[in-house]
């Protein structure tokens, strides 16, 4: 292995804190990566390592040359692929939002994979703010206005939101005319952020502000399919992306409620770690998903 490729494998095992999990996102042997590493801090001649039982941590060294080799092979990879022809290649993982990445991202992904036939995607799902350096993943998919964090935003689209209900819902608690005719006996299905650890209010559109309501709830629920079933079933009222309901609208299950107070719109962001350059294969795939945004118009 020569020594970019034994500074991929370092930076790996720093990032997943782990030989087991970087060798296999490398796809060698563990017995390969620790013996690559030993070599690496017998040439250097210094400890880069904490090795305990359970994890694997960087000396204040191993820190130091951490950050350094992941300048070194930003550059590399910036100064191979300036190359006429030279297209990314390589593992690239990203954690998405699951509802909005089967409606926006997976129809075109064949197109993707064809465009760049060297990358190698691993696709997971989850809403949560993941670790994106401790878990091993280059960029995340997330709806909403990302938390106080540490890594670089770049807005893809903003999502217009509606208010629904079923009709067999409005039949027994009445239509509301307005924002006050909430209070008269309507409840709402709660929605449990894992991002924030909270149930969301509704949130209305008022003179140019936001109104936030909380409702009673019968059931609440983390998952956004089983949110929609629920407002299908006549349990309360929802607030969705229209794209995710227009199909249940279109159908007569659902109908739109208070259309002059509509939510403000959900932003969609991709994210990535700020103490990375930003590799080629993270550049294609963030402005390639913008594109699907933008060409989309179901948004």
């Amino acid at each position: 292995m020569d020594r970019l490729d034994a500074m991929r494998l370092f930076t790996r095992v720093v990032e997943r804190r782990s030989f087991t999990q970087a060798a296999f996102d490398l796809d060698i042997p563990r017995s390969t990566a620790t013996q690559v590493i030993r070599h690496m801090e017998d040439r250097l001649g210094t400890r880069l390592l904490q090795r305990t039982t359970r994890s694997v941590r960087p000396t204040l060294d191993g820190e130091a040359y951490y950050r350094r080799c992941i300048t070194i092979l930003a550059d590399v990879e910036n100064a191979e692929g300036a190359f006429a022809g030279a297209t990314p290649a390589g593992p690239l993982r990203v954690d998405v939002h699951g509802t909005l990445a089967r409606h926006f991202i997976l129809p075109a992904l064949p197109q993707f994979l064809e465009r760049y036939p060297g990358i190698a995607l691993y696709m997971s799902e989850g809403d949560r703010l993941a670790d994106l350096v401790r878990e091993g993943i280059d960029c995340v998919l997330r709806v909403g206005q990302p938390q106080d964090s540490e890594m670089i935003v770049r807005r893809l689209a903003s999502l217009a939101e509606v208010t629904l209900a079923s009709p067999d819902y409005l039949a027994r608690s009445g239509n509301p005319a307005d924002l006050d005719a909430l209070g008269t006996g309507h409840r709402m299905v709660g929605f449990h952020s894992t991002a924030t650890g909270r149930v969301l209010p509704l949130e209305f559109s008022v003179g140019g502000k936001v109104r936030e309501v909380i409702l009673p709830t019968t059931l609440t629920v983390n998952a956004a399919e089983s949110y929609v079933d629920a407002a299908r079933l006549g349990l309360g009222l929802i607030q969705v992306p229209r794209y995710h309901a227009q199909a249940a609208m279109d159908a007569g299950e659902l109908v739109e409620v208070l259309p002059a107070n509509l939510p403000p719109p959900m932003p969609v962001s991709l994210l990535y770690p700020s103490n990375r350059q930003l590799s080629p294969r993270v550049r294609v795939l963030i402005d390639w998903a913008a594109q699907q945004f933008a060409s989309g118009q179901r948004i």
